[in-house]
C-alpha cells in the first residue's frame, strides 16, 4: 500500500469517526440545549488542559523515537520506550486524580458556574487510561499500523455516541444532560483504552526497562506538553472568560453561556470538516517524514514538504465556498440555530490558516523542531486571547472566531518559515498556499449565483445541498484543470504507464 493509498484508508476511518462524532453534537445540541453544552464543553475544557499537561506531549515523541530506532534497527530501544512513556503518563495522571479528587471543593472555584464541577468529576476517572491510550497510539504510530490507530478512536467514539444516546435521551435539563454527556465520555475513553491496549499484545508488543528513555522521552515531549498544555489552559481561560466578557458586554449570563455553547459546540465542529481529512493525512505523514529526515533524504524531505501543504490547501479551500454561502442555512438545518450558521459563514475563511497551522505543527515537529513549534504557539496564541477577550465589545461573539483566525494565521507564518529552514534545502510554499486560495473567487462568484436560482426553484435544504454539491465540483475541476493535485495522488498514471508496457 503506498503513501496515499494508506492515506485514503486512514482518512475513511477518521470521515467515519467525525461524521459519527458531528451527528452525536447534533443529538446533544437538540437534547439538552445551548445552554447544556456550554456546561458541557467548559467541564471538558478543563478536564483536556489537565490530559494534556500530563500527556499530550508523548505519543508524537514516542512515534518519532520509535521511527529512529526502527532505522537503527534497535528492537530493544523500541520497547523500552514505550515502557518510559507509560510510566511517565501514569506517573503523571494518577496523583493528579487523588489530588483532584480530594481537593475538589476549592478547585470547583475555577469555574464561573459552579454546575460545571460535577460534570468535570465525572471526566476525572477517565484521565489515567486515557493518557496511558495515547503512549500505546504512539507505538502505532511509529510503526507505521494506521489500522489499530484509527480503530481504537473509532470504538472511543462509537462507545461514547450509543452511551451518550441512551443517557440523554427524552432529557430536557441541562444540567443532568451534561453530566451524563461526560459519563459517555468517560466510558468512551475506558473502551478505547482496553481495545488499544490487547492490540497492543497482539502486534507483538512488550515492555522492557524504561532506565535509558525516560530522559530523552521527557527532553523531547516536553515542548510539545508546554504547547498543548498551553493551547487547553488558553480554551480553558476563554471558557471561563468568555462568557464574562459577553455579559460585561451587555448579554445576560444564560445568553453569554448559550452563545460560547454556540460557538465551540455547533459552529466550530462544523468548521472542523476538513480536519478530519487533513489529520489523517498527517498521521501517515509524521511517520514517513521523520524517517527521510533521519535519512537525511532531503529530496524526499522536500516532496513531503511541498505537497503536504499544497494538499492542506486543496482541502481547505475545497470547502471554503459552500460554508461561506450556505453557512447560515447549514446552522439552521443542523442545529435549528441561525447564529451558529452565521459563525460557520463568518469563519469559513479561517479555514485555510487554521488547516496550515495542523499540517506545519506536525511537519516541524518530525523535523525535531518542539522549540519552534512552542515559540510559533505562543505568538499565535497572544493573538487569540488578545482579540477574544478585548473585543467582545466592539465584536460580541465574533471576537472569539477572529481570535481563533488571528491565532492559526500568526502560528502557521512562523511555523512554515521554521520548516523551510530547518529542511536545509529550497522548498517553495507560496503557489501552495496562495494559488487554491485564488481559486476560491471564481466558486464564489458562481455560487452567488446558484444560490439565487436554486432558491427560486427549490426549497432551503434542498437548494443548499445541491449548491454545495455543484460548488464542490466546480472547485475540483478548476484544481484538475490547474494541475494542482500532488503527483501520485492519483492512481491513473500508474495504470497509463501498464497499458503502455503492455
Amino acid at each position: 500500500m503506498n503513501f496515499y493509498s494508506t492515506a485514503f484508508f486512514a482518512t475513511l476511518l477518521s470521515v467515519l469517526q467525525r461524521c459519527l462524532g458531528f451527528l452525536y453534537r447534533i443529538v446533544l445540541s437538540r437534547t439538552i440545549g445551548s445552554e447544556g453544552m456550554g456546561l458541557y464543553q467548559i467541564a471538558v475544557s478543563v478536564f483536556m488542559v489537565i490530559l494534556t499537561a500530563c500527556s499530550s506531549g508523548i505519543p508524537i515523541t514516542v512515534s518519532r523515537l520509535i521511527t529512529k530506532y526502527r532505522t537503527e534497527n534497535a528492537p530493544q530501544k523500541e520497547r523500552s520506550v514505550v515502557s518510559a512513556g507509560l510510566t511517565i503518563a501514569l506517573s503523571l495522571t494518577l496523583p493528579t486524580v487523588l489530588v483532584l479528587f480530594l481537593l475538589r471543593t476549592p478547585f470547583s472555584a475555577i469555574f464561573a458556574d459552579p454546575r460545571c464541577e460535577t460534570v468535570f468529576l465525572l471526566l476525572l476517572p477517565s484521565l489515567s487510561f486515557s493518557a496511558a491510550h495515547t503512549v500505546l497510539r504512539g507505538f502505532f504510530w511509529g510503526n507505521k499500523e494506521f489500522f489499530p490507530y484509527s480503530i481504537t478512536e473509532l470504538v472511543e467514539e462509537i462507545v461514547m455516541i450509543v452511551s451518550g444516546t441512551l443517557l440523554i435521551f427524552h432529557l430536557t435539563d441541562p444540567l443532568e444532560g451534561a453530566k451524563r454527556a461526560a459519563v459517555a465520555v468517560t466510558l468512551s475513553n475506558l473502551a478505547s483504552f482496553t481495545v488499544a491496549f490487547l492490540w497492543f499484545f497482539k502486534k507483538g508488543g512488550s515492555f522492557s526497562s524504561p532506565k535509558g528513555q525516560l530522559k530523552p522521552l521527557l527532553v523531547t515531549s516536553v515542548p510539545i506538553t508546554a504547547m498543548r498544555s498551553g493551547a487547553s489552559l488558553a480554551d480553558s481561560l476563554v471558557a471561563i472568560l468568555f462568557p464574562v466578557a459577553l455579559a460585561n458586554a451587555g448579554l445576560s449570563s444564560a445568553d453569554a453561556l448559550s452563545a460560547y455553547g454556540t460557538v465551540t459546540g455547533m459552529a466550530y465542529p462544523v468548521l472542523a470538516a476538513p480536519s478530519s481529512l487533513i489529520g489523517s493525512f498527517a498521521l501517515v505523514l509524521v511517520p514517513e517524514l521523520a524517517e527521510n529526515f533521519y535519512k537525511k533524504d532531503k529530496k524526499k524531505l522536500k516532496e513531503n514538504v511541498e505537497e503536504s501543504v499544497l494538499l492542506t490547501s486543496l482541502i481547505s479551500c475545497l470547502f471554503i465556498p459552500s460554508l461561506f454561502l450556505f453557512g447560515t442555512e447549514a446552522g439552521l438545518f443542523l442545529f435549528s440555530n441561525r447564529l451558529a450558521g452565521q459563525i460557520i459563514s463568518f469563519s469559513a475563511f479561517f479555514l485555510l490558516p487554521l488547516s496550515l497551522n495542523m499540517i506545519s505543527s506536525g511537519l516541524l515537529n518530525s523535523m525535531q523542531g518542539e522549540r519552534l513549534t512552542f515559540l510559533s504557539f505562543c505568538v499565535g496564541t497572544a493573538f487569540f486571547l488578545g482579540c477574544t477577550l478585548l473585543l467582545p465589545p466592539l465584536c460580541g461573539v465574533y471576537s472569539i472566531c477572529i481570535g481563533f483566525g488571528a491565532e492559526a494565521i500568526a502560528a502557521s507564518l512562523l511555523q512554515l518559515l521554521f520548516i523551510k529552514k530547518r529542511a536545509g534545502c529550497k522548498i517553495k510554499l507560496a503557489k501552495a498556499v496562495f494559488l487554491p486560495l485564488l481559486l476560491c473567487l471564481p466558486a464564489l462568484f458562481l455560487g452567488i449565483l446558484l444560490k439565487k436560482l436554486l432558491f427560486l426553484f427549490l426549497g432551503e435544504i434542498p437548494a443548499t445541498i445541491v449548491g454545495c454539491i455543484l460548488l464542490t465540483l466546480f472547485t475540483l475541476i478548476l484544481y484538475a484543470l490547474f494541475r494542482l493535485l500532488p503527483k501520485g495522488i492519483l492512481p491513473l498514471p500508474k495504470k497509463k504507464a501498464a497499458l503502455q508496457k503492455n
